[in-house]
């Protein structure tokens, strides 16, 4: 409806316009009196001139005079001070829809970022004994249960107490595909259940939430401008100017050359002309407009495939980047260790043996294997935790050993050499000082890891490392595995940001993905960081310049893919823009161009920039996962 209504005064200055234009041609007496049409003009022209004009002194009382408001207002009145009043029309009739269609443009842009977020809740149902109230979300407190229906929106972060649930996490994600979220795990808000009603104990309150976190940052993206942004904007101030005074000397100049050559006829109403077309068609709108235009629909681009750029500034500096590093586990691995294999030396049911002895850990090793048990009724006693070795127990008569190599070493226990040379995780077992077998665990790569890589090289990165706090001989074997040109593993947080110092001396753009806690002050070192927001922690979110809302690490190919597309766009608008504007203005200095023709190559090249910048919406970035 606002839409239709902006065009309301446009359409209504059209009309007459075109009539008075088919009056004039059709030689209509009445209406080939001079005062009747500049009246009728007039009309036409105040109908959508006067809020330029407004603009154009608002801008002056605030010291910007030479605005682009000025610039179409002194065209206009130009025109109508040597009686080409259907032209004066014009210039402001075409560039208002071209603002109207610029500022709808602008707006979708601004809208397909926050789409996905907007739509939060204004209400929770909250549970109070055999009562559900419904409460504004700002008013539910941390440690409070909220239950939510199927079709409904999660109001708050939590955790889920009911039995497994499927949410879609489009507005979190970007991604269709409902997710099932195991009971104890986290809830965030923007969420929506699927199919049944469920039960979420609030861990944060309402400001901290998920997709309060994502609004704030959308917010601050805005405020921080690409180079490329900044230039236009600097060069506008001056472009006007300039242009101001070329205008003036437009008629200036062949004035004073007919008093010093009289056999040039000079026509002040003719030169004058040529002036105004000058004026219009070097009106910058289509640059000012089309490139922070070209940035928004980028980043809202992204934002739909999951990815979150905290300004144009990063969308820009991120097609620049030659080098990528990652951290491995949680962002190139699951960050989750499963039961890979199992050796059994005469103890049939080691497994369930040591699940029963882990039973009442929370050590992931110990949840990884309980996970991968039957469940056994193995009665255990005497347990006693060794810490940095592993635990002791008894089970019956028997005496138990589970742990690191370390354990069997402190308690002279023989065990096979290639025990040690095993680059993974191992849970080595002895039964009353005799090694009986052991228990292969892994962190498994995500199933995009290594097509990440690959879509890296084709993208043009120079080179892709892995730094971890992880040992060494399982970073070069993740390595080898993905194509990464070099993995370091036994690094502590402060070694990973020397590392990546170093390698900044080298020159090289970098981009480096973390997830957890420690990579924070790599993160903030790197040339662009980026983390990955599905499992990553809230310092890790806060500190990056890019947040992947997934755990695809896929999408760091496509987040550069969308860089470079839109970088290009933006500098497809600048040439474009530029060559056909200074094509028109030495047409028009040449009086070959009239005043139409400059209405219409300033109003067509904007639109033809703003449908540019608009296409990246429409561009196919290729993703495998």
């Amino acid at each position: 409806m606002e839409n239709i209504k902006a065009f309301i005064r446009p359409a209504i200055s059209f009309v007459l316009l075109i009539s008075g234009i088919i009056m004039h041609k059709a030689g209509v007496n009445w209406f080939l009196n001079e005062w009747i049409m500049l009246c009728w003009y007039i009309v036409a022209f105040f109908l959508v001139g006067i809020g330029v004009i407004k603009e154009a002194f608002e801008s002056i009382a605030k010291g910007d005079v030479f605005s682009e408001f000025m610039l179409m207002s002194v065209a206009s009145i130009g025109a109508f001070a040597i009686g080409e009043f259907p032209e004066g029309v014009a210039v402001m009739l075409f560039y208002c829809v071209g603002e109207t269609l610029q500022d709808m443009a602008v707006d979708r842009a601004k809208d397909s970022i926050t789409s996905l977020v907007a739509l939060r809740p204004d209400h929770a149902c909250v549970v109070n004994g055999d009562e559900i109230l419904t409460k504004s979300p700002e008013e539910v407190n941390i440690g409070d249960v909220i239950e939510v229906k199927p079709g409904e929106r999660v109001a708050l972060d939590g955790e889920l107490i009911s039995d497994n649930a499927s949410f879609n996490t489009a507005a979190l994600t970007g991604e269709s595909v409902p997710q099932v979220i195991d009971k104890g795990k986290d809830v965030l808000a923007g969420m929506i259940s699927m199919d049944s009603v469920v039960r979420i104990k609030v861990t944060r309150i309402a400001k901290e939430s998920a997709i309060a976190r994502i609004l704030h940052m959308v917010e601050e993206a805005s405020n921080r401008k690409a180079e490329a942004e900044i230039f236009i904007h600097k060069f506008a101030r001056v472009y006007t100017p300039v242009v101001i005074v070329l205008a003036v000397l437009v008629v200036v100049l062949p004035y004073l050359f007919s008093l010093v050559n009289i056999h040039f006829d000079f026509d002040f109403k003719e030169w004058f002309y040529r002036a105004l077309i000058f004026l219009v068609i070097s009106c910058p709108c289509a640059l000012v407009v089309s490139i922070p235009l070209s940035f928004f629909a980028g980043i809202g681009a992204a934002s739909k495939k999951g990815i979150l750029f905290k300004g144009s500034n990063y969308l820009d500096a991120i097609q620049y980047v030659d080098t990528v590093v990652f951290d491995k586990t949680g962002t190139l691995t699951r960050g989750v260790f499963t039961v890979v294999k199992i050796e059994n030396k005469g103890e049939d049911d080691l497994l369930e043996v040591v699940a029963a002895i882990e039973k009442s850990s929370n050590h992931p090793i110990a949840q990884a294997i309980l996970a991968h048990s039957k469940g056994s009724n193995i009665n255990v006693t005497e347990i006693k935790d060794l810490p940095g070795f592993g635990l002791s127990a008894s089970i019956g008569e028997d005496k138990w050993l589970v742990g690191t190599i370390r354990l069997l070493d402190r308690n002279y226990i023989t065990y096979p050499e290639e025990l040690a040379q095993i680059p993974e995780t191992i849970v080595v077992c002895a039964k009353n000082k005799t090694y009986v077998g052991y228990i292969l665990l892994a962190d498994t790569l995500k199933d995009d890891a290594k097509q990440t890589i690959l879509e890296l090289k084709k993208l043009g990165i120079r080179r892709t490392e892995i730094l971890s706090g992880d040992k060494q001989a399982l970073v070069t074997k993740v390595a080898e595995e993905l194509g990464v040109d070099a993995g370091y593993g036994d690094l502590l947080p402060e070694v990973k940001v020397k590392h990546v110092q170093m390698l900044k001396s080298e020159e090289r753009d970098l981009a480096f993905v973390g997830d957890g806690i420690n990579d924070a002050p790599v993160l903030a070192t790197s040339y662009v960081g980026i983390a990955m927001g599905g499992l990553g922690s809230d310092v890790a979110i806060e500190t990056a310049d890019i947040v992947i809302q997934t755990d695809q690490p896929s999408k760091v190919a496509t987040a550069i893919k969308i860089g470079k597309k839109t970088h290009n766009i933006v500098y497809q608008n600048i040439y474009f823009a530029i060559g056909i504007k200074i094509l028109i203005m030495v047409l028009g200095l040449c009086g070959i161009a009239n005043m139409w023709g400059a209405v219409f190559a300033d109003v067509g090249v904007a639109l033809l920039a703003i449908l540019n910048a608009t296409r990246i919406f429409y561009s196919k970035l290729k993703s495998y996962y």
